[in-house]
């Protein structure tokens, strides 16, 4: 990672804490609320882009996990896992932009939620995804006696 300077983020926006070091490394990363879901976002610096100076694919992925896994949390705070996501480009980003994700929670039941996803630049979008997320339930006993070994 370089030390790269990042802009301030767009209005509303602040920044995010308590993320795992995979996603510090890729960020940082800035939150606000949205009616019914979330918003993340992040500047498209040089760690963030291919040899062409465009957001690489990976980076969109990545950020959309943490977009969608934080929209699914939605009503609920047990943790939880990617059973599934799709992924639509768009469009690409050019090094030097804010890029914005926008995520609600569409459906949930007692063991997943459903979510789904866009990412925009300068008003275009990038890229749309969704995705299934499971509740990951504390294993108690009766498990962990079934365990081998």
């Amino acid at each position: 990672m370089t030390d790269q300077q990042t802009p301030e983020p767009p209005e509303g926006f602040r920044l995010m804490t308590g993320r795992g070091p995979f996603s510090t490394r890729n960020g940082p990363f800035y939150v606000r609320r949205l009616e019914g879901g979330v918003a993340q976002a992040f500047f498209a610096g040089p760690d963030q882009c291919n040899g062409r100076g465009r957001v690489h694919g990976g980076m969109f992925a990545a950020f959309l996990d943490g977009l969608l896994a934080h929209a699914a949390h939605h009503g609920g705070s047990e943790p939880m896992v990617t059973v599934q996501m799709s992924i639509n480009y768009l469009a690409g980003a050019r090094q030097g932009v804010w890029v914005i994700g926008e995520a609600v929670l569409t459906r949930r039941t007692r063991d997943l939620a459903f979510v789904e996803a866009v990412l925009r630049a300068e008003g275009q979008d990038l890229v749309r995804a969704s995705g299934v997320f499971k509740v990951v339930r504390p294993e108690g006993p009766a498990s962990e006696s079934a365990l081998p070994g």
